[in-house]
């Protein structure tokens, strides 16, 4: 399946929204420290609502360990930002593909767009003059693109 990764997530609704959206899709949650919240924090844990247990959610010390763990490693990396020119639908997605998001409410640095993992920049349609779309509905809208095209494997 796919792998959504969260590069120094800051608001713990985000995350737990996250965490209900790899639970109904069977993608995996990569959250790259440090955070700016603790995992048990109610808010966190009531957007998140039963799906914790239900939800593959994977924690890192740092950007480079993410990339490098062993089911990563050989893994496409798309880091998502405003900024590029490509369309995330132009993307034929694989299984195992990582989608990388920046923290609220910068998004990603130049040197997590730089890493030398990261295998294209994408970015999501907007109307004109608006800066982003939230963190988790990102996610959610491209995860969902990806497994779509491999016909919703695994749904009832």
């Amino acid at each position: 399946m796919f792998h959504v990764m969260f590069l120094e997530p800051r608001i713990p609704p985000n995350t737990g929204n996250a965490i209900r959206m790899v639970a109904g899709t069977g993608a995996t949650l990569h959250l790259v420290e440090p955070l700016g919240f603790d995992l048990s924090e109610p808010q966190l844990r009531r957007a998140g609502l039963d799906y914790h247990d239900l939800a593959s959610v994977v924690v890192h010390p740092d950007l480079d360990t993410a990339l490098a763990a062993t089911e990563l490693a050989a893994s496409r990396v798309f880091a998502f930002t405003a900024h590029a020119s490509r369309w995330f639908t132009d993307v034929e997605f694989e299984p195992g593909d990582v989608f990388l998001f920046g923290p609220e409410p910068t998004g990603l640095a130049e040197a997590a767009l730089g890493h030398a993992r990261i295998t294209e920049r994408l970015r999501i349609p907007m109307v004109e003059g608006r800066r982003s779309l939230n963190l988790s509905n990102s996610a959610a809208v491209v995860t969902y693109e990806a497994w779509r095209q491999h016909g919703f494997t695994g749904a009832r």
